[in-house]
């Protein structure tokens, strides 16, 4: 009997002061460490898109930190939004 792993997703939007603090690049680095893939991006609204795939223990991993935020974010909310479309095959920073 194999036993395989099942992908989970995490897709959400974080509100705050998380645009010029280096939260794309903080988020880069965590998401490398749980080995999960996807992208963040930031909006037009000053709010930051994660979409993101992998185990379940880095997603949570990874949905803790966020609503951290680094040491010059301020994190208001990580509120999940409909997942959309397909992933990079690692995990980059677009936009």
């Amino acid at each position: 009997m194999s036993h395989q792993a099942v992908e989970a997703r995490l897709d959400c939007r974080v509100t705050g002061r998380v645009q010029g603090v280096g939260f794309r690049w903080w988020t880069l680095q965590i998401a490398r460490r749980f080995q999960l893939r996807g992208s963040i991006r930031n909006c037009e609204d000053g709010s930051v898109e994660v979409r993101v795939a992998g185990g379940r223990e880095g997603i949570d991993g990874l949905r803790s930190a966020l609503r951290r935020g680094p040491p010059a974010a301020r994190v208001d909310e990580v509120r999940d939004i409909p997942p959309d479309g397909d992933l990079p095959p690692e995990f980059r920073i677009e936009g």
